[in-house]
């Protein structure tokens, strides 16, 4: 079950976008030369991470894998670095990520969670919907 989006999976910035330190990005959104991305709250970063992960591929074992598939985490830092998510926000989104999987009986840390040999891109893709879902009820 997919949440609605404000921003779907986003293009990695590019090689130039790389190179523009955040405060000359920032003057220059101040002056319309630049837009820089609204970060999303946790329900919609968790939402977001899913279109990610549809979009360039899960995977498990590595952040980013050498084909560009990426697992709960790295799906997080790639949004937090192309300015979709705070630092705050993500790790209230961690947070609900650990409530759900809590709730399934589950005490490990999220990222570690993702790299189980028995789980699938539909399991994990439920999870984190359940956990947006837990946002969005908590407002956020």
């Amino acid at each position: 079950m997919h949440v609605p989006l404000p921003t779907l999976a986003p293009d990695p910035p590019t090689w130039g976008q790389r190179l523009i330190p955040k405060g000359v990005r920032s003057a220059m959104a101040d002056l319309g030369l630049w837009q820089e991305p609204r970060p999303l709250k946790p329900s919609y970063h968790l939402a977001q991470v899913i279109e990610v992960l549809t979009r360039y591929g899960w995977g498990q074992s590595f952040d980013f894998s050498p084909t560009g598939r990426m697992c709960i985490r790295g799906a997080q830092t790639f949004l937090e670095s192309t300015g979709h998510v705070t630092a705050i926000d993500r790790g209230k989104a961690v947070n609900y990520l650990q409530t759900q999987l809590a709730r399934q009986g589950v005490e490990m840390e999220f990222w570690a969670w993702n790299d189980l040999s028995g789980n699938t891109f539909q399991g994990v893709e439920a999870m984190i919907s359940a956990a947006s879902g837990l946002a969005r009820k908590n407002g956020e």
